[in-house]
């Protein structure tokens, strides 16, 4: 039944991704003239149309929502879970993390949908080239999470280790295509992007924080606690070595 399941969902994930893709681009010509970089020859900054800014202005918040924020909260609540005793909550942590991460993916996958449905895709700049190939791989890691192998087999170590690595290299790899991202813009537009770029390094940096305090939390709650052996009562009573207790005894004898 679960693996019944993860097809269905995988399923409904690609016919989101293929209707997507096959929707039609009503204004598309118009954007690619606005942002296209070979009506930039002059040096001037270019001039966006108000559809054109807002198109573009929603396709980095789809993309910063899903790299910047639903997918390290995501690794977080999974991370979370590994430190928890509860069952129920290992299990509530763990269906988080799972939405959390396709959620990420389709607003990815959004964002992908129209830039090519509006913008210049030349591939021509290190923002599309590394966004290209971020769309191949956010598509992998829920192909390798549906196809989990059983608690206890012997690929589930190997499996695990993948897992974590790609999801964190993707995580890590959209981030930095978001500050790519508003570089370039700042390039083609002129207009500036500290503000963004500073809230996004304050978000960054928490959520850094917070993956790393997991490990510390427990380990620092401790340290205001006494060791389990000096909480155990002293024994008064006299204690010998083990020859002189022998020696006793063969005198009493």
């Amino acid at each position: 039944m679960l693996v019944s399941a993860r097809k269905r969902v995988l399923l409904l994930c690609a016919s989101f991704v293929i209707l997507s893709l096959l929707a039609p681009s009503n204004g598309a010509p118009n954007s690619v003239e606005n942002i296209n970089p070979s009506h930039n020859k002059t040096g001037q900054p270019l001039e966006l149309t108000p559809k054109v800014s807002f198109q573009l202005k929603l396709h980095a918040l789809f993309h910063w929502s899903s790299f910047g924020f639903l997918m390290p909260v995501g690794i977080i609540l999974v991370r979370m879970s590994s430190k928890s005793q509860n069952g129920r909550c290992v299990r509530v942590l763990f269906y988080c993390h799972v939405i959390l991460q396709i959620a990420a993916i389709l607003l990815a996958t959004g964002g992908a949908v129209l830039s090519l449905m509006n913008f210049e895709n030349s591939f021509s700049n290190r923002h599309q080239r590394v966004g290209l190939a971020l769309y191949g791989f956010i598509w992998l890691q829920p192909i390798i999470g549906f196809f989990r192998p059983e608690r206890g087999a012997k690929v589930r170590s190997l499996w695990y280790f993948f897992h974590w690595l790609l999801g964190i290299a993707v995580c890590a790899t959209g981030i930095a295509n978001v500050y790519i991202g508003l570089h370039t813009y700042h390039e083609r537009t002129t207009k500036s992007v500290r503000l963004w770029t500073g809230l996004l390094t304050l978000e960054v940096c928490f959520l850094a924080f917070f993956y790393l305090m997991i490990d510390r939390w427990s380990y620092m709650m401790k340290q205001g606690q006494l060791p389990v052996e000096q909480l155990r009562p002293i024994d008064n009573r006299r204690t010998y070595p083990t020859t002189l207790r022998k020696e006793l005894s063969i005198v009493q004898e």
